[in-house]
């Protein structure tokens, strides 16, 4: 398609993780894009799926949220880090697993011991406040416990046959005997929701300690370990199916929310629908989005593949800017590292890449 009309453009890219953050990564294609159609009319709702960048997602479109902090949260590794959760017009919270007990805040990997024990402090903090429903969003996380440390921050109890707490993080429950969830928190009003982008059972070659156990940190051995811990943590919660999609996601914390009664949804779904992308994808000309890697898993309830379906059912016209393109995207795709002609050279200066490729798109749609 060539046109000398302006055109409404939303560009609304994924995070290019490890280089830019989502805000970053739209301004850059903006400005290239609109060097080349001044006239078109662009509007920025960078996205997230649920992991690292979804609160600043969703509080880049509602100028009147407010951001609270909440001091003394243990992190994933046991010190002490700011906690932080956003509240809406509408009273919902939006709390990001990333920000407090994410695998970026670890001084060492350790995914024996690694907890989210700070998850459960903030949501605690955010029901103190009285919200009447939370958003929480998992990916990026340190541990694969299961959500055992948020549901004990929450009031549960989790002990071993002396009757002693177990330790934190997947290995300590290996010596899980009794889990009591008699002293949990009650759910806010509307409910709890949980965006993940992934759907991970709990167990199995496809679950969390198989799947993930590795980028955090564990060896082949400690995988089968916190497998093992993982099943035995399960067997205790007989009320909670371990194959629901999504009950692996964030090293199981999608199962531990799930025993407290959250629901789990698609993250690039509710991301849509929180910033407000979902209602103007219809009345779009072009969706420019993007990632780091664009491949088959893409499609697989990820951010760039779910919104590539929206311009598909709404007959938009698509681009994809992505770092490196290992699959074939459905309309106009770009690749940095063709672009820069190198990976070294795309991760080295990506914001002029991205601008160049911001550029040649919009180039496409000139006659």
């Amino acid at each position: 398609m060539t046109s000398d009309r302006s055109l409404r453009v939303v560009v609304a890219p994924d995070s290019f993780k490890g280089s830019l953050s989502a805000v970053d990564v739209a301004e850059c294609i903006a400005d290239g894009w609109r060097s080349v159609r001044p006239g078109d009319y662009l509007e920025l709702i960078p996205q997230a799926d649920g992991g690292e960048g979804t609160v600043d997602a969703v509080s880049g479109r509602h100028p009147d949220a407010i951001r609270h902090y909440v001091p003394d949260v243990t992190g994933p590794d046991g010190r002490i880090v700011v906690g932080e959760w956003l509240l809406l017009p509408d009273g919902t919270a939006v709390i990001e697993l990333a920000q407090m007990s994410g695998l970026p805040l670890m001084r060492e990997l350790d995914p024996g011991r690694a907890t989210t024990y700070g998850l459960g402090q903030v949501i605690a903090a955010a029901l103190d406040a009285g919200v009447r429903r939370i958003v929480i969003g998992l990916g990026g996380s340190a541990s694969t416990d299961g959500g055992a440390g948020m549901l004990e921050a929450l009031g549960a109890v989790i002990t071993d046959e002396s009757g002693l707490l177990v330790q934190p993080g997947g290995l300590g429950l290996s010596m899980l005997d009794n889990l009591d969830l008699s002293g949990l928190r009650e759910l806010p009003a509307e409910g709890v929701e949980v965006l993940t982008d992934t759907t991970a059972p709990l167990l199995g070659p496809n679950g969390a300690a198989a799947v993930f156990g590795a980028q955090k940190g564990a060896s082949a051995a400690m995988i089968v370990d916190l497998a093992d811990a993982l099943t035995r943590y399960a067997d205790r919660l007989k009320h909670i199916d371990p194959t629901v999609p999504g009950a692996g996601a964030a090293g199981g914390t999608g199962f531990g929310l799930l025993a407290w009664g959250a629901s789990l949804v698609s993250g690039a779904e509710s991301i849509a629908d929180l910033t407000g992308l979902s209602e103007v994808i219809a009345h779009a000309d072009v969706v420019v989005t993007g990632e780091g890697r664009y491949d088959v898993t893409s499609g697989t309830g990820k951010l760039v593949g779910a919104l590539l379906e929206r311009c598909g059912r709404n007959g938009v016209r698509s681009v994809v800017i992505a770092g490196q393109l290992a699959a074939t995207p459905p309309d106009i795709a770009v690749s940095l590292t063709e672009t820069a002609g190198s990976v070294e050279e795309a991760m080295l200066n990506p914001r002029r890449w991205l601008v160049e490729a911001g550029m040649s798109c919009a180039a496409r749609f000139s006659s």
